[in-house]
Order: C-alpha cells, then sequence, then structure tokens
C-alpha cells in the first residue's frame, strides 16, 4: 500500500468541542479545553504518524461575527484552513441551532474537497432529535457524509477516523516522521498560561489576556521560564494580581504544575503583568503576538 498524507482542517463554531476531538484524534494535548468560547485563538496543528500514513490535523478558532481585530485575525484562521485543507472536518452538535453562522457554512458548501459533518455531543441528545438534526445538515450541506459522534466519551471516533483516512491522497510526508505539531514549546507554555486565566478568572479578564514566552533557557536542573500576561485595562492588572498579589501566586503555581508536566521537567516560573493599552484592536500588538497570519 502506498503512503498516504493529507491536512485535515477541524472547523465550526465556539464551543462545539473542535479542541476535544482534535486532542482525540491525534491522542496527544495540544489544545486547551475550557467551557468558555473563544478558548481557541491560533490554528494548531496536531499530526498524526504511522507507518503507512500521516495526518496533520488543524484545530481552528470557532467562527463568529468579529467584534474587534483579534476576532478578524481568528476568523481568518479558520477560513485558511478550508483552502489548505485536504478533508473538512465540519463540527457542530445537538446543542446549537443548525444553520448558525450561515456565511461561514456557505463557505464550506463550496469546498473542493470531501466535507465531514460532524454531530457532536449525541450524548446529550435522542435518537428523534438526532435524526432530525441529521436531515437540517443533509439541507445545508448536500453534498457532505455526516457522522454522529461524541468525543466525550470516544463514541464513533474511531470510525471517523477511519473514513478520513479513506478520504487522505496518496502522498509523501509533509512533516518529518517524529513531528507532533508545528508549534514550539514556548507556543504550548504560553497557552497553558493562558488556559489557567480561562479557569481562574471571571468575566471580560481571560479575553483581554495575551501571553508572552519572554525567556524559556534550560538548564541542568529545570527550565527558567518567564512570561508577561498582557491585558487591555489597568483594572484588569489588579484583578489578576489581586490582593496582595495573592491571585497571581495561585496562577504561577497552579501554571507551573501544568508546564512541569507537559515537559517533564522541573520548572522555575516568573509571571509579569502588563497594561497594553487596547491591545486587541491594535495592528502592532497582533502582529507581536502572531496575529498577522
Amino acid at each position: 500500500m502506498n503512503h498516504k498524507a493529507g491536512f485535515v482542517s477541524i472547523v465550526g463554531n465556539p464551543n462545539v468541542g473542535k479542541s476535544t476531538l482534535m486532542n482525540l484524534l491525534v491522542g496527544e494535548r495540544l489544545s486547551i479545553i475550557t467551557s468558555k468560547a473563544q478558548t481557541t485563538r491560533h490554528k494548531i496543528l496536531g499530526i498524526v504518524n504511522k507507518e503507512d500514513h500521516q495526518l496533520v490535523f488543524s484545530d481552528t478558532p470557532g467562527v463568529l461575527e468579529p467584534n474587534y481585530k483579534l476576532q478578524e485575525s481568528m476568523l481568518k484562521f479558520s477560513k485558511s484552513a478550508l483552502v489548505d485543507a485536504d478533508i473538512i472536518l465540519y463540527l457542530t452538535d445537538t446543542v446549537e441551532t443548525a444553520a448558525k453562522n450561515a456565511d461561514f457554512i456557505k463557505e464550506v458548501a463550496h469546498a473542493k474537497v470531501p466535507v465531514l459533518v460532524v454531530i457532536n455531543k449525541v450524548d446529550l441528545s435522542t435518537q428523534e432529535g438526532l435524526e432530525a438534526l441529521t436531515d437540517q445538515w443533509k439541507t445545508l450541506l448536500p453534498n457532505a457524509e455526516i457522522y454522529p459522534v461524541s468525543a466525550l466519551h470516544k463514541f464513533n471516533v474511531d470510525q471517523l477516523y477511519q473514513r478520513i483516512l479513506e478520504l487522505t491522497p496518496e502522498s509523501p510526508p509533509y512533516f518529518d516522521k517524529d513531528a507532533l505539531t508545528d508549534k514550539p514549546e514556548r507556543f504550548f507554555v504560553s497557552e497553558i498560561i493562558r488556559e489557567k486565566i480561562l479557569l481562574y478568572y471571571q468575566k471580560e479578564i481571560p479575553y483581554s489576556v495575551e501571553v508572552v514566552v519572554e525567556e524559556f533557557k534550560e538548564t541542568p536542573k529545570r527550565v527558567n521560564i518567564s512570561a508577561s500576561i498582557h491585558v487591555a485595562r489597568d483594572s484588569q492588572k489588579g484583578i489578576l494580581i489581586g490582593h496582595q498579589g495573592k491571585a497571581l501566586k495561585k496562577l504561577g503555581t497552579e501554571a507551573r504544575r501544568a508546564i512541569e508536566t507537559f515537559l517533564d521537567r522541573k520548572v522555575f516560573l516568573q509571571l509579569y503583568v502588563k497594561v497594553s493599552k487596547d491591545w486587541r484592536n491594535q495592528d502592532n500588538f497582533l502582529k507581536n503576538f502572531g496575529y498577522d497570519q
């Protein structure tokens, strides 16, 4: 059998389980997962390497109408995933309205590559409800194949993987066979810190934060990491730090533990909070933070 290789883009609205499905298909925890919308901001590649194939999955930000320039950049990541793909997984679930973000669905409908509509969270639906939802998606994307799954309970995910493999074109690998992702360790460290902020802070704070790893220095005994947490307003800085610095200290402890698990090394972590006024609408900040691609 000849070698297969292809790019599989996972797209869809916020909070339908794209990151959970990506991690499951790849077999590694690459994308951060929280219950908050807009957790994923970048396009993240996860690479599956087997003797006879290489599948390059991409997790993308949830599709939404942009309210500021950061969200415009996030939408570009999602739209570029339609162009780059050999196979598109349009992920939806049994909770959201089928026709939500109709303009983006129309773009998916015009794709020249195979489209699989993956209906997630089937454990939250009835058979009748799932059948009705399937009929709606057959109308919206008549050329697509439909796969009901539960990423949380790993239901039907293996069958989905096999169908993806069947549709993957013959090709030599695009990446080295030992590659897991296209992102460096520094990126995942910043994502782990941002994940903890999403989990431990409320309201607008998580959405107003960007994390930049300023130093990543490996020594024989540990990895020394220094990271800046950028916020959009002065008041947010105070909330992040907390009374007598207790909130930032808790964040640092939880992030350090998670980073040590990820790197399998001892870590010394320093966190600093900086105010970058209205950074989500400033081109220079967005470029520095990697949102200009």
